[in-house]
């Protein structure tokens, strides 16, 4: 999975309180807290080399004394983390998310200082093991099987210079890239890697790279258009075929995945053959149904992905990315202007309600 860290487990304990004064009913200082709070241009790669112990513990509070009978509070201690940070128990519980810089939560509590309802006897800070699971955020999420060209067509359309070769299993981590528009607006792409048949149980690194779709706002299905085989021991699979193998794919793991908005790059137009199969591609698309009889009944999804644009493009001529580069950012500001106008009503509801 490269160098790129997507889970991390660290220990996490609030501070000791501080000592009561039973003499003068004095009262210790509380624990300080532990708190995780997102920061950009964080990643849990570097807060495992920072803190390879991977301890963080808050600091004690005051003991209660004659000059100061109220202990002050012990030091909290704050954890950079990531922006998409899912932050679960050991067990599996979920406590919070963090997915704006700035946002803070409460990992470990501080414990009480002495006072006379602990007998003057501090208390011992919160301790537990927590897990930090990262899901990238990115407006658009690049989704295909290996070699359907998605490395190289997020740096052509963005400034991300990822690695490409020849080979099914290129990008081995994700990848993300920003789409840079004339009038200054920017939006963000992640190349997940390659899934291939059986990702939704984990086959191959799956649900590594299928987490990674859940917080996109919308996916940009890549497929090769002269179809595609892993190897020589797996079945090939025609350009219907694997719109069809992906949307199972992604249907499998989260049925909500399939209803995000999308867009289908047809990729390698300029290979021979590209625009007869783009013609048989085009008719299987317009009436799925008449074609399903045909295929094995396990790879057909429940439901079939409607696609908001097709565009055939090739990332060696250049031939249609400016075409889905614009159809990308007529998506997101459709979807941004849906996710204004249903705040918009949030708001006025709230104020006919109070009034």
């Amino acid at each position: 999975y490269g160098s790129f860290i997507d889970d991390l487990r660290l220990y996490v304990r609030g501070g000791t309180g501080g000592m009561g004064y039973p003499r003068l009913g004095g009262e210790g200082g509380r624990g300080g807290d532990v708190w995780f709070v997102a920061r950009e241009r964080t990643t849990l790669k570097s807060i495992r080399e920072r803190y390879p112990q991977k301890r963080f513990v808050a600091g004690t509070g005051a003991n209660s004394n004659v000059k100061a009978l109220k202990g002050e509070k012990g030091k909290d201690c704050e954890v950079h983390v990531p922006l998409g940070i899912s932050v679960l128990c050991d067990d599996g519980k979920h406590i919070g998310e963090l997915n704006a810089a700035g946002d803070r939560l409460l990992a470990a509590r501080g414990g009480l200082g002495g006072s006379l309802a602990t007998n003057f006897v501090p208390c011992k800070g919160q301790r537990r093991v927590v897990r930090l699971d990262l899901k990238l955020i990115a407006d658009v999420g690049l989704v295909g099987f290996p070699n359907a060209g998605k490395s190289s067509l997020l740096s052509t359309i963005s400034h991300a210079k990822p690695e490409i070769a020849n080979y099914a299993f290129t990008t081995i981590q994700p990848e993300l890239g920003k789409i840079m528009y004339a009038d200054y607006k920017q939006i963000s792409v992640a190349d997940l890697p390659g899934l291939i048949e059986g990702a939704h149980i984990n086959k191959g690194m799956g649900h590594k790279f299928l987490k990674h779709i859940e917080r996109t706002k919308q996916l940009l299905l890549v497929v090769d258009i002269s179809g595609f085989q892993l190897s020589v021991k797996t079945q090939f699979r025609t350009a219907f075929e694997t719109i069809l193998l992906l949307t199972k794919e992604l249907e499998l793991y989260k049925e909500e995945l399939v209803r995000k908005p999308a867009v289908l790059a047809i990729n390698k137009m300029d290979l021979p053959c590209a625009k007869d199969n783009l013609n048989e591609l085009m008719k299987q698309l317009q009436n799925p149904q008449d074609y399903l009889d045909l295929l094995q009944e396990e790879i057909i999804p429940e439901n079939i992905l409607e696609f908001k644009d097709l565009i055939p493009i090739s990332t060696h001529t250049g031939e249609g990315i400016e075409e889905l580069k614009v159809s990308i950012r007529k998506l997101v500001d459709e979807e941004a202007e849906k996710e204004n106008e249903e705040y918009r009503k949030k708001q006025l509801l709230l104020l006919q309600t109070s009034e």
